[in-house]
């Protein structure tokens, strides 16, 4: 059993196929087929269920696999180790965000941790919790950004600030003579939400009921509208087909002046999520977590709580 093998088991279980696996792993598909061949006939088990459509892991293949994962990980750990000067904040860091945190964290992240890291230059995606979770697992992601609560087994969580949510309306929008809002003051309200698959989206409707989706309203808006983005719901908001719900850190972001857009808190209880961060926990550069904590915590968002909590 060597690395090599290990490495190519792991690319067909990403991959779920011989070819691109063979591309990824940069050997040809017979080179890659004869090596799993061979690991499979050394461990006396099957890794992988061949048929003529699809690649599929086979139940003792997966527990292989994640382990193989980790061995992996190890020696990638051993090989930092061995760096000259054990320099762990050296080297790319492939760092991900869920979509309603990513664009306004990473404009005043980057230069910061630029300055603590300035030899680690970041891969950076933005997608759904779901696929970063599996991304991470799978050691295509170093370290992720996302909502709280989040629970997956061998990742830790370090969670950054409370984020309260607060009310965008249009600027002639009769609410705006409020101050405060609360969520029965939405009842009758249209509220554009993002579209399924996106926990943000969750997230309100557990903290607004008000705000479900009800039939009967002009048009039923609620019901047919929804925004593949934050900065999709706000142009419908300017536009005056409704109002919306956003994390405190998005409404600074726009591109509308306060004559067309309003701003109003929530009253208590207010609405609010955690945003932390997670990584794997063989992940073997941790001063890399410690990096982007202490840039995330000098960013300086005047509307969110600082989080004091160890890593769980």
């Amino acid at each position: 059993m060597t690395l090599t093998e290990l490495r190519y088991i792991v690319a067909v279980s990403h991959e779920k196929h011989f070819g691109r696996a063979a591309r990824a792993c940069h050997v040809s598909q017979p080179t890659l087929s004869i090596a799993i061949k061979k690991l499979e006939e050394e461990l006396g088990v099957q890794l992988f269920e061949r048929k003529a459509s699809e690649i599929t892991v086979t139940p003792v293949g997966e527990r292989i696999i994640e382990q193989a994962q980790r061995t992996l990980e190890a020696a990638d750990g051993v090989r930092l180790a061995a760096r000259e000067g054990k320099d762990q904040l050296a080297g790319p860091v492939r760092i991900g965000a869920i979509y309603t945190i990513g664009p306004y964290l990473f404009p005043d992240l980057i230069p910061r941790l630029r300055k603590h890291a300035p030899d680690m230059p970041l891969v950076i995606e933005e997608n759904f919790t779901a696929v970063l979770a599996e991304k991470l697992k799978q050691g295509e992601l170093d370290v992720i950004i996302i909502s709280l609560p989040f629970k997956e087994q061998g990742i830790l969580t370090l969670p950054l600030y409370d984020e309260p949510f607060v009310v965008l309306l249009p600027a002639a929008h009769p609410l705006t003579q409020r101050k405060f809002i609360n969520s029965k003051q939405l009842e009758n309200e249209p509220v554009l939400l993002l579209g399924a698959g996106h926990c943000f989206r969750d997230q309100v409707l557990e903290a607004c009921p008000a705000c479900l989706p009800k039939p009967g309203l002009e048009g039923d808006l609620s019901n047919t509208v929804v925004g593949s983005s934050l900065e999709t719901i706000r142009h419908m908001v300017v536009s005056g087909l409704g109002i919306t719900i956003l994390p405190c850190t998005a409404t600074g972001a726009d591109r509308y002046s306060q004559r067309l857009l309003a701003v109003r808190r929530f009253t208590r209880p207010i609405p609010t999520r955690t945003v932390a961060l997670a990584w794997r926990i063989s992940y073997p550069r941790p001063k890399v977590i410690d990096a982007i904590g202490q840039s995330v915590a000098e960013c300086g968002f005047t509307c969110v709580k600082p989080v004091r909590r160890k890593r769980v």
